[in-house]
């Protein structure tokens, strides 16, 4: 029995852990808190990620590593590959770290990305925002995520406050500037790549965020042949460019037609829970099968699957539940604001029946606003 090392205990681990059981695989768990969610599930090493003992201890006991945060340090994922395989590479986990060198690498790669530019002064600063012009977007190279580290520049006259802000940290985790995108949809391509270069994707995923964090993701995405295909080339030119194993997400903007690449992120991902009910092999033992070198599982999707997330605290449970086509996730975490608690799925066999579901659903929740912009697609 294999047993499989996650760096970080949060809820994407937890799944991790529940999609293998019928793998017979055990995991163990580094984080750097002892209520870590996907502890309730698997034991725990705690201690810090760049402490070289408890990765030592972690080490000990694993055949196989992987991670369910981009923001476990690269130099520890490093360390452990000296000892025991760990999948995705460090080096992918280094390019989806920093944004400019992920930017960098789309670019060489021939996939479109929003302008952007290093910032590693004030006055790099002020000459790029006159270069890109405004509004445009000032982040954290490393260490930003569902919205943070980030601060828009609506005109010239916000550029002192954006300083103010981040400045701090450009001789740290340091800064890049983007250009502003008005995109009209936010799509994914959340793929899986083995360790003998197969290349697999579910269907494109279509997402809808507030306030920078995930709120509900409609699958398969209504777009074109055309569109799905240079989506689904993107992924796997990167995926082949990093020499990638495990799943990961390609987020892009879509703007007049065009595709442009927003991140990757080298995990398993949020815009694909769908996949634990809504396709033939959830995202979740899809990775897993890559990391320990298994045969990949079929993609194709059951139906169309709405994925709706839980941030801050659970609502009642009885309104998905009671949906024939509804299934709970309960991530175990106690309420705070803004914090991603559990999420739902309601899958069916046509897209008039996923929207009159989550018109009940979102009645019956007070949700209306969370399920529109899906009832609105759904019916286009």
């Amino acid at each position: 029995m294999k047993t499989v090392g996650i760096l970080g205990g949060g809820q994407l681990a937890r799944m991790m852990a529940l999609s293998a059981a019928p793998l017979g695989l055990r995991f163990l768990v580094l984080d750097t808190a002892a209520d870590a969610c996907a502890g309730q599930f698997a034991p725990m090493v705690v201690g810090d990620y760049t402490d070289e003992a408890a990765l030592a201890e972690f080490a000990s006991k694993i055949d196989v590593a992987t991670f369910d945060f981009e923001n476990v340090p690269a130099e520890s994922a490093q360390w452990l590959a000296t000892r025991v395989p760990v999948f995705p590479s460090p080096r992918a986990l280094a390019v989806a770290q920093d944004r400019l060198a992920e930017k960098t690498l789309f670019r060489e790669l021939g996939i479109p990305v929003p302008d952007f530019a290093d910032i590693d002064s004030r006055a790099a600063l002020d000459a790029a925002v006159v270069k890109l012009g405004t509004p445009c977007i000032l982040k954290t190279r490393r260490l930003g995520y569902d919205g943070k580290g980030q601060f828009r520049i609506k005109s010239p006259a916000d550029v002192d406050a954006a300083w103010d802000a981040l400045g701090a940290q450009a001789g740290t985790v340091g800064l890049i500037l983007e250009g502003f995108v008005v995109f009209q949809r936010e799509l994914s391509v959340v793929a899986v790549r083995g360790q003998d270069g197969e290349f697999r994707a579910w269907p494109l995923t279509e997402n809808w965020h507030v306030d920078g964090v995930l709120s509900a993701s409609l699958a398969p995405a209504r777009v074109d042949d055309a569109m799905n295909a240079v989506a689904m080339s993107h992924a796997r030119k990167l995926a082949e460019a990093l020499d990638y194993v495990g799943v990961f997400a390609l987020e892009l903007f879509c703007r007049d037609g065009v595709l442009l690449a927003n991140e990757l992120a080298p995990r398993v991902h949020n815009s694909g829970h769908w996949t634990i009910e809504g396709s033939e092999t959830s995202q979740f033992q899809n990775h897993l099968r890559a990391v320990l070198g298994l045969p990949l599982g079929d993609t194709r999707m059951l139906g169309v699957a709405c994925m709706l997330n839980w941030i801050g605290a659970m609502p009642d449970a009885a309104a998905v539940l009671g949906e024939a086509s509804g299934h709970w996730h309960d991530y175990g975490k106690q309420p705070r604001a803004g914090r991603k608690v559990g999420h739902a799925t309601l899958r069916a066999d046509t897209a008039h029946e996923l929207a009159e579901a989550l018109m009940r659903v979102g009645a019956a929740l007070d949700r209306h606003a969370q399920v529109a912009p899906v009832i609105a697609r759904l019916r286009d």
